[in-house]
């Protein structure tokens, strides 16, 4: 399971289409998108009520406290909107330690409410846990104690005996409506892989629950059943983080295949640099530089697993070798082509992308002062270290070869010192 982050827009058009499906009737939400992009002429003809309703605009970028931070604005017309986004669409701010600019808004009616709670779904391994509040809003987390929670283990329903200890405490004339509204919610939940959702605050619109504020997960493994049901899904990037051309392509490699492709640049003038197969082995191999005092010197983050072919392997391994090889500077640089040991992936077969990537930037690997140490395990391995050691002598690069007799940490302190050796 890999938990996504959505946008709010997302997160409530998805409520809405499907709670209707599951609960044979609609909730009130109305909800429009603002980027650099959107016309409001059209975007008023997509969405009347914009013109006839007063709105409540904010930022739709994943992070949160934007009340407290005063990037929440109440009670405008759509003239007064439209100054707003204006006024702060491409400008950074700061939030929790990041900086980043401001691309998306979300607009949607100012709804005057008395009544704030709070509703939270989060999955994991054995199950999903269910909190609830009568005293939403901004100050939930000092209102802490009187949250409620409940654990509803995989393939148990959420029965009234099971939902009671959520809802015993509110007043009788809203008790029923809450009830039913989380238990929709939380078949919502299931029926389109939500991993994560939180209503803080929901309120009550003659009578129909309205989440004034909301954030969602999804489960993207899910993608392949789902593409019906979410519709056109935007998983954006966390806030303060924007790819770099070479990690925009990746991405986009990384889409179009089955395989799993990521990379991510850490420093551009790091001496150390990663190819690593594995998702668990492409951390341990991160952890051991930063553990062993070298972190700053880390050029990636890179991981591609799931048996991706020797094309798509090639083109992988070209970007990772260009921004390892970038503004050479005289310095040793060491570049870690490693992995556990493969359950099915073949060893051999991935190799030849790599060592055809390696051929074709031997200049620039000469230029950089590249040293490349290898360690593999798996389905044909032999023959695949057995092809790196003939490159290392056919295009004159040192290239320390190792089966899995040598340990993941262990040739990530020879890389290290290779950068640390006298020049």
């Amino acid at each position: 399971m890999a938990r996504k982050k959505i946008r709010e827009y997302d997160s409530k058009r998805l409520l809405k289409e499907h709670f209707k499906r599951l609960a044979g009737y609609e909730l009130p939400i109305k909800s429009a998108q603002v980027t650099e992009s959107t016309d409001f002429n059209e975007l008023t003809e997509k969405e009347p009520w914009l013109s006839s309703e007063k709105l409540v605009v904010k930022p739709d970028m994943l992070f949160g406290k934007r009340g407290k931070s005063g990037l929440v604005a109440l009670n405008l017309d759509l003239a007064q909107v439209a100054t707003f986004v204006k006024e702060r669409l491409g400008k950074e701010v700061e939030m929790g330690g990041c900086k980043g600019p401001i691309t998306t808004f979300i607009v949607e009616p100012f709804i005057p409410h008395n009544e704030e709670f709070y509703l939270n779904i989060v999955s994991d391994r054995l199950g999903c846990s269910i909190s609830f509040s009568e005293c939403g809003g901004i100050e939930i987390e000092e209102n802490w104690d009187k949250v409620k929670t409940i654990f509803v283990p995989t393939g148990v329903s959420l029965t009234p005996e099971v939902i009671a200890p959520l809802v015993a405490t509110l007043p009788l004339e809203i008790k029923a409506v809450i009830e039913e509204f989380i238990k929709v919610v939380f078949t919502l939940f299931q029926d389109i892989d939500f991993t994560f959702l939180e209503m803080n605050p929901f309120t009550l619109v003659e009578g129909k629950p309205y989440p004034l504020d909301m954030r969602g997960e999804l489960d993207d493994t899910a993608a392949f059943k789902n593409f019906k049901k979410w519709g056109s899904i935007e998983f954006p990037m966390p806030f303060g983080r924007v790819m770099s051309p070479t990690e925009s392509f990746i991405h986009g490699l990384d889409e179009k295949t089955s395989a799993s492709l990521k990379f991510t640049v850490l420093n551009p003038k790091g001496r150390i640099w990663t190819m690593v197969a594995g998702g668990g082995a492409s951390v341990i191999y991160a952890d051991t530089v930063g553990d062993l005092g070298y972190a700053s010197e880390l050029g990636n983050y890179a991981e591609y697993s799931g048996a991706p072919n020797e094309e798509e392997v090639l083109q992988y391994a070209r970007v990772v070798i260009d921004c390892a090889t970038s503004d050479p500077d005289g310095h040793k640089r060491a570049l870690v082509i490693g992995g556990g040991i493969a359950n099915f992936t073949d060893v051999a077969a991935t190799f030849n992308g790599i060592i055809r990537a390696l051929k074709e930037k031997e200049s620039k690997l000469k230029a950089a002062r590249m040293s490349i140490y290898v360690r593999r395990g798996g389905p044909n391995y032999q023959k695949g270290l057995a092809k790196m050691r003939a490159l290392g002598d056919e295009i004159g690069i040192p290239i320390e070869v190792y089966g899995p007799e040598e340990t993941m940490t262990g040739i990530c302190k020879q890389a290290i010192e290779c950068i640390t050796a006298a020049a």
